[in-house]
């Protein structure tokens, strides 16, 4: 098989200059992309800044004999994301893949969380990809060209003690890249997420001493294919971690019909509701019709039987 490269395309990756986006970053660079380096140089509580990984990183491309340049503009404002797009149109005239990997972590109980630490986290995970993603789609979709990829987290998936913030953020971005791909389809502009899991800054204070290799650069090809042009799949969810890539996918229970229920029918038939087999899996790009034809079809059968 061929190596699968970027030649003449143009890469925007956000938090590029540290742990999953370096790698990002890094990995595309060599392979023929042109790469802006988003990266504030924030802490992980995202309210200080801590040296300037973004031009590090730019550094390192160059002396690589790749080419980029570096970006310092915040995610978590409207004009900080079209400033990052701007930024790779000024500096190569043209845009072709958004990775959106910047971050941050505030933890706090559900109980004692600030609204602060709750609206810091949105701002930067879901509000941070959807500033940056409104300023490039015109842009891909007037090319008529694009590969988009955004970050979720198996704390958006599953959730986690101590992290409502970056739950909610995580399970948001889910539904942001569906619509982005519902919308790029007929412009080639296509839509993924990733879920990764790797030893970065973001795990400092944690025991990882019993964790197998789980370093970015295992994350890295996954993220690599998503954004290259053979990529073809939309609308859908990877995980990489340790090693393992995988798909994720949303389902629905084939559930039970009737004409009308009770509070007490419903529990009596949970378990009928509840089993999984002959399970829905919906493709994002027909799936809220899906669920709708589907559903009515129940109904009208069942409506035909009691007739």
């Amino acid at each position: 098989m061929s190596e699968l490269r970027y030649d003449g395309r143009v890469a925007v990756i956000t938090g590029g200059g540290r742990g999953l986006g370096r790698a990002y970053a890094l990995l595309l660079a060599e392979r023929g992309a042109q790469v802006v380096v988003n990266d504030l140089g924030s802490s992980v509580r995202g309210d200080e800044v801590v040296g300037s990984p973004a031009a590090e990183v730019v550094s390192e491309i160059e002396a690589a004999g790749g080419t980029a340049t570096a970006s310092t503009d915040s995610v978590a404002t409207p004009e900080g994301g079209q400033a990052i797009v701007d930024t790779a149109l000024e500096r190569f005239g043209r845009l072709d893949i958004l990775i959106h990997n910047a971050g941050n972590v505030r933890y706090g109980s559900l109980r004692d969380m600030p609204y602060a630490d709750f609206e810091a986290v949105l701002d930067v995970h879901l509000r941070g990809a959807f500033h940056v993603a409104r300023a490039a789609f015109p842009v891909m979709a007037d090319a008529g060209y694009g590969r988009v990829v955004l970050t979720s987290s198996i704390g958006g998936l599953y959730g986690n003690r101590n992290v409502a913030n970056y739950a909610a953020a995580k399970a948001g971005v889910l539904g942001l890249s569906n619509v982005i791909a519902l919308e790029g389809a007929e412009a080639g502009v296509t839509s993924n997420v990733i879920v990764p899991a790797a030893v970065t800054r973001l795990a400092d204070g944690l025991d990882t001493s019993a964790y197998p290799p789980m370093g970015p650069e295992l994350t890295a090809p996954a993220v690599g294919w998503l954004a290259h042009e053979s990529c073809s799949v939309s609308g859908e969810i990877y995980a990489a971690v340790a090693g393992r890539v995988a798909r994720v996918y949303l389902a629905e229970t084939a559930g039970v019909y009737q004409p009308a229920w009770t509070v007490e029918q419903v529990g009596e038939r949970i378990d009928e509701i509840r089993d999984t087999a002959n399970s829905w899996i919906l493709p994002t790009a027909t799936g809220h019709v899906d669920h709708l034809t589907r559903s009515f079809a129940l109904a009208t059968e069942g409506a035909q039987h009691v007739g």
